[in-house]
């Protein structure tokens, strides 16, 4: 699929605004593409696009080499921390030398030393002859395996970095979600300038969802939102989950190839995730920094913005254009200026830098997923003052839940993050969709089966199951499964899940229920159930109850089941006991089916057997 949707792109053959496309690779992941755009002239539109990617595709022309914008994305990459990728070394089809493009190899290879693509792959394609092009998948499918699922933080947020209308539709936005899922029909705000919305309607590479995931290239249809009100930069998130700022502290580092230093005050751009800012730059501790070096900063915004502690972003020189350097976000919500060369404010910066232990404690905690807090608090080696601190702080933000219990309180309660209690209501929501997918005859999966494959213990999947029926998100059911008085199936499906046959089904289904009608005492067997309707139907009809198998042989009709259940009954109130033979001659069956029906009846315990007949169990 081609990204540049442009005319003047198509015509000159340069990519000037983001582009989009998709693509499966061959283990089935599908996978978002950002075309940014390689020339120094539009660095800018490429800022917009790059911050939440998992890993780039450098590309280098084989004709040209390194150039002075291959250097300048390659810094914006190291300073936003794009961790890895794959570099793909294009157009060999226009140089015959060898040692030409051995020259560029070695060029490249330099150029990436000592930044995050340092061991990145290195592969020749060619685009008009598809030379290289199998290997270069392989080496994006590598390298993105070794990626880790985005975290599910519960408090999801996208960068606009598209503002479109859609007759019929109205106002949709794009970018890369983060943080958080979304979901058709939630309340959801655009920030800075705090607009009320709803979602619509979702899509991801085109395809309509009802449930975005975080690292997802997202188009989000908002009603209540007029168009000309959403800006690129904004972002959409849920109502409370963020506030705007119009200060934040930051850790800085200055590009070695910096034309000149920093002094204190100067005016730049800020680029951090879509938006774009014009900042002031406090230098804390410094007047000037010199080039390649670091410092801590203060910076305060022309226009509130949007960011979270950890956040990465660049920053560029408005006059001449150029990117001088970037860093991460320390504290996006200062409670005023510093005083420039205050020692406390300085240190506060290097332990916060190492984290706060709101931080350390859910590092703690993620690998685990769930587990005693005990546990966690032993993992993370915080002071036993710090503990409730970090606790409540997460446990206010809904980054970590207790399932149960004060954990201060009974060190044995579970305690989960909320990325994993996301991550696994998914995969349980996933699982009944798939069972549902593979037997549409079934009305749920068995519960134990579900807890099998989450592989999760008992308490957790309790806890898992009453969460999300609660929410809607699922049912439960208890199926007898045909066997009255013994078997209790409980089930798990999706909300609003009916059996239905389709139009063939249906026919071979009344056929054998005819059957059935025309010898209710003496019906077909199970085996030939099964083979007459299929093994799916055949179960579906048990599910049903209209159909209760006694035996692994013999099966009857619930009503057929529930007339010789009472009539056996009446005998045995009035005469006292009963035979197999009298069974077979009332019901004028044979005695396979008799001897199936009365030893059932003994297993449920509505009768004894005594001698050759049997009674009622008293």
């Amino acid at each position: 699929m081609h990204p540049d949707r442009l005319r003047e792109e198509q015509e000159r053959g340069l990519t000037i605004v983001l582009g989009f496309a998709w693509l499966t690779l061959p283990n089935g992941e599908e996978i978002g593409v950002v075309d940014v755009p390689g020339h120094r002239d539009f660095i800018e539109n490429m800022l917009s696009g790059v911050g939440a990617m998992d890993a780039a595709l450098f590309v280098v022309a084989a004709d040209e080499g390194v150039m002075p914008q291959t250097r300048e994305h390659l810094a914006i990459l190291d300073l936003l921390q794009i961790q890895g990728g794959v570099v793909a070394l294009t157009k060999i089809d226009l140089v015959s030398d060898s040692e030409w493009l051995e020259l560029v190899e070695a060029d490249i290879r330099e150029a990436l030393s000592g930044t995050v693509l340092d061991s990145a792959p290195l592969v020749r394609v060619s685009a008009r002859t598809g030379q290289g092009i199998p290997e270069l998948v392989s080496a994006l499918e590598s390298t993105l395996a070794e990626k880790p699922p985005r975290p599910d933080l519960g408090r999801p947020r996208l960068y606009v970095d598209r503002v479109f209308s859609v007759s019929g539709f109205g106002t949709v936005v794009t970018g890369t979600l983060t943080d958080g899922s979304l979901r058709v029909g939630d309340e959801v705000a655009v920030l800075p300038q705090g607009l009320q919305g709803r979602v619509r309607g979702l899509q991801t590479h085109k395809r309509k969802t009802q449930l975005a995931v975080p690292g997802s290239r997202t188009a989000v249809n908002i009603s209540g939102i007029d168009l000309d009100r959403i800006h690129r930069g904004d972002v959409v998130c849920r109502p409370g989950d963020y506030q705007p700022t119009r200060r934040m502290d930051v850790h800085f580092r200055l590009l070695a190839e910096a034309t000149q230093p920093v002094k204190h005050n100067t005016e730049m751009k800020l680029f951090l995730g879509a938006a774009e800012v014009m900042a002031r730059l406090r230098l804390l501790g410094a007047d000037m920094l010199e080039p390649g070096g670091e410092v801590w900063l203060q910076l305060e915004f022309a226009e509130p913005i949007v960011a979270v502690r950890g956040d990465r972003y660049i920053l560029r020189r408005p006059s001449p254009p150029e990117t001088v350097g970037g860093g991460a976000v320390v504290d996006p919500h200062p409670r005023g200026r510093h005083k420039r060369f205050d020692q406390a404010v300085l240190d506060r910066f290097e332990t916060l830098a190492r984290g706060t232990p709101a931080e350390i404690f859910l590092q703690a905690l993620a690998p685990l997923g769930a587990a005693p807090f005990k546990d966690v608090v032993s993992r993370a080696s915080l002071d036993q003052s710090l503990i409730r601190e970090a606790y409540d702080e997460l446990n206010a933000s809904g980054q970590v839940l207790s399932l149960g219990g004060d954990p201060q309180e009974q060190h044995n309660t579970l305690i989960a993050s909320r990325g994993y209690w996301n991550q696994l209501q998914r995969r349980a929501e996933g699982e009944v969709a798939a069972f549902h997918q593979i037997h549409p005859l079934r009305h749920g999966i068995p519960r134990e089966e579900l807890k099998s494959r989450l592989g999760i213990s008992v308490r957790i999947f309790e806890t898992l199951i009453k969460s999300l029926t609660t929410e809607g998100r699922l049912e439960e059911m208890s199926l007898r499964g045909g066997m009255p008085g013994i078997s209790v199936r409980p089930v798990v499906r999706q909300p609003g899940h009916a059996v239905a046959f389709t139009g063939e089904q249906k026919k071979v289904v009344d056929g054998l229920l005819r059957k059935f009608a025309a010898n209710p005492y003496s019906p077909p067997s199970v085996k030939e159930c099964v083979s007459e309707v299929g093994e799916e139907p055949y179960y579906a009809l048990v599910d049903l109850e209209i159909l209760f198998p006694i035996s692994d042989e013999v099966v009857f009709r619930r009503e057929d089941y529930e007339n010789m259940l009472k009539s056996v009954r009446n005998i045995l109130g009035a005469e006292g006991s009963i035979s197999i033979a009298q069974v077979r001659d009332h019901f004028d069956t044979s005695r396979r089916y008799v001897l199936a029906f009365m030893e059932h009846l003994d297993a449920i315990g509505v009768t004894i057997r005594v001698g050759d007949v049997r009674k009622l169990k008293q």
